[in-house]
């Protein structure tokens, strides 16, 4: 039951009760409900600040869970910077500087990206600045291993034309150490055996026995399988990369122009065809169209001891057999 107000009236002397009106009622009950709403969404704002929502929460896991992917992928990029860095030491220093390639210039391999803000979608958020430079960091590495693979690509066919060109070079005897019966004759001035003047011998004597056989001594291509009066049955290789073998005064020759020949291929056989005085294999080595000494291309099957024996046995100035 509703309280009854009374209030004192002096001109009657009397206590007179207090008539609210229904329009007052209405104010004051609209003013209540007013403040009960103001009091209510003070109090929320004021707990919100303390007070997280579960979604709230979630979201804010999710971003500290980010970061620190973002911080373990910064530190995983600069240990793979690392690992390039130490494969480009060793490309620029040892792979290229053995295949006698030019190391690649540091501007080419650090080189940045200029012209517009390239990283400007990555503005505006709380941890801008960090994204920013592990994008950063992840496009430089990628430019760098680009070029560090297209480095390796061009070893790898350096080392193919290394290999053909090991295999090419004239490495081996033209005739196995246990057929020959001697060296005869070296490189550089020798009598003549018929014309009896001393003369420019220009390649190797190796005297054995007729019909052993004659072997090539490196890969190549037969540039001429012919005769003729001073050389007799004679063999010319190409072996590219500027070196050309001659092997003279065959018995029989065992191949033909334009045929390719491996090292250790047969191409012929000890005679004594041509201007020969015995039966022997006269063999030269050419490179870039000038004879060379022979002797310094037999490492592929001579010890240290057989090299030093054969060099002092070509430098005997005595006469050559052709």
């Amino acid at each position: 039951m509703a309280k009854v107000k009374y209030y004192y009236d002096p001109e009657t002397l009397s206590y007179r009760k207090i008539k609210v009106r229904k329009r007052d009622k209405l104010k004051n009950t609209l003013v209540g409900v007013l403040g009960v709403l103001f009091v209510g969404f003070m109090g929320f704002v004021i707990l919100s600040m303390f007070m997280t929502s579960p979604k709230e929460r979630k979201q804010k896991r999710e971003l500290e869970n980010l970061k620190l992917h973002y911080e373990l992928l910064s530190k995983r990029l600069k240990e793979s910077s690392q690992v390039l860095a130490d494969l480009q030491e060793r490309d620029n220093n040892i792979y290229r500087m053995y295949f006698e390639a030019n190391p690649i210039p540091e501007e080419q391999r650090k080189a940045g990206f200029g012209g517009v803000n390239r990283y400007k979608n990555l503005e505006g958020f709380d941890n801008s600045e960090m994204i920013k430079n592990v994008t950063k960091d992840l496009d430089i590495l990628s430019k760098q291993m680009v070029v560090q693979s297209k480095s390796l690509d061009e070893i790898v066919a350096l080392a193919k034309e290394k290999e053909q060109m090991l295999v090419s070079i004239p490495a081996i005897q033209p005739i196995k150490k246990q057929d020959l019966n001697r060296m005869a004759s070296g490189f550089g001035m020798r009598m003549h055996p018929i014309l009896k003047t001393r003369r420019m011998h220009n390649g190797m004597d190796f005297t054995a026995t007729t019909g052993i056989p004659i072997f090539a001594s490196g890969n190549g291509l037969i540039a001429k399988a012919t005769r003729s009066a001073t050389f007799g049955k004679v063999v010319y290789i190409k072996h590219g990369y500027g070196y050309e073998t001659i092997y003279a005064h065959m018995s029989k020759i065992a191949v033909r122009k334009g045929q390719k020949v491996k090292r250790g291929d047969v191409i012929g056989y000890v005679g004594n065809t041509g201007r020969s005085v015995a039966p022997h294999l006269h063999y030269e080595v050419h490179k870039d169209g000038r004879p060379v000494n022979p002797i310094y291309y037999y490492y592929g099957d001579l010890t240290p001891e057989e090299f030093i024996e054969m060099q002092k046995a070509s430098q005997e100035q005595g006469q050559s057999y052709d």
